[in-house]
């Protein structure tokens, strides 16, 4: 399961206007590569709507069947907003509608 926790203005070449929905998965943990420490995070990504902004607003807290899943991208360099730090990555966060276990099951 994924829930909605935001919505995001955007705005097509052409200049119109449209309306993007944050979505974020489940609570994980994970190990810090530098410290070693463990910490909590969760995955988020946006997912396109058709959906004007006050219908969003209203979809907040809302929570939808599947999964915040990794995908392979080709490299792009992302600035870390904390800090400033230019990293390169080769992946991005995207909705998949498909449950991680019932992807499993069906593999």
């Amino acid at each position: 399961m994924v829930t909605i926790i935001g919505v995001k203005e955007s705005q097509k070449e052409n200049g119109e206007v449209f309306y993007k929905l944050k979505l974020q998965g489940g609570v994980e943990m994970v190990q810090s590569k530098s410290s070693g420490k463990m910490y909590l995070t969760a995955r988020t990504c946006y997912i396109s709507t058709t959906f004007d902004g006050e219908t969003c607003k209203r979809l907040i807290g809302s929570q939808l069947t599947g999964a915040v899943e990794k995908v392979q991208t080709e490299p792009y360099d992302y600035t870390v907003p904390d800090t400033g730090e230019v990293i390169s990555l080769d992946y991005s966060w995207e909705f998949s509608p498909i449950e991680p276990e019932a992807k499993a099951a069906n593999q």
